[in-house]
């Protein structure tokens, strides 16, 4: 039996696409269904229609206690370049109570699997980054091997995003990537992070098909964040 308290990559209509879903509809959801910790991270700006810079500026200014649970208020970043270019600047990121860094095909065409891995890692050097968006993505291949150690190197987490193992998902055969990067953590005894990437309140907290695959490999419970609320907030509280 699992029992998780958060989810911190959740999407509003803010994001500019699927959910006509206010801060307060996900918060108040979210409360209703027990969630000890909401994160909201919306895209970062060079996604068509998303967020402006000043609406990430105005982030700081938001209250961090609503309907009896933590919220915090983040970004999912784009990753730009292969050197690991992000479309948010630092003095912004580092007000944020985190960020999520990731490839789009709005911002970054794929390519090889050093191109991408070397991307990923570059994004991993920024100090405000602090979990990888769906590096499962099957366009975006990667080298999970060095992948691993070089966030665990850099205190970062890598996400089983539980969008990725939809049946309608659209990233691809991510079940084999995803299962790779939970054998990996499995052997190195390193978290994990389940997200649900839920665009709207329908599936906050939702990690059903990630579910699936980790009682499939019987991955270990005590290495899923998404346990302990605290444990999550000392993991990304860490100086790197």
């Amino acid at each position: 039996m699992y029992s998780f308290e958060l989810d911190v990559h959740t999407h509003t209509i803010s994001s500019g696409h699927y959910t006509h879903d206010t801060v307060t509809d996900m918060i108040k959801y979210a409360s209703g269904a027990g969630m000890k910790l909401l994160g909201l991270s919306e895209h970062g700006p060079a996604i068509p229609h998303s967020c402006t810079l000043s609406y990430f500026q105005g982030l700081s200014m938001a209250p961090s206690m609503r309907m009896g649970i933590h919220v915090l208020y983040g970004a999912e970043v784009n990753i730009m370049d292969f050197s690991g270019a992000l479309d948010l600047p630092e003095d912004i990121m580092k007000k944020l109570d985190y960020c999520i860094a990731g490839m789009h095909l709005p911002c970054l065409a794929p390519g090889t699997v050093k191109e991408n891995t070397d991307a990923y890692i570059h994004a991993m050097d920024n100090p405000y980054v602090r979990i990888i968006a769906h590096p499962d993505d099957a366009k975006y291949p990667a080298d999970y091997r060095r992948l691993l150690e070089a966030a665990m190197d850099r205190h970062v987490l890598l996400e089983i995003n539980n969008s990725s193992l939809a049946p309608d998902g659209y990233r691809g055969n991510a079940k084999e990537n995803d299962r790779t990067i939970l054998e990996l953590c499995s052997k190195y005894r390193y978290p994990v992070l389940l997200s649900s990437d839920s665009h709207g309140h329908s599936h906050i907290g939702d990690f059903s098909h990630a579910l699936s695959l980790i009682r499939e490999i019987n991955f270990p419970a005590e290495l899923i964040l998404n346990r302990s609320a605290s444990e999550f907030l000392r993991f990304i509280s860490r100086q790197r």
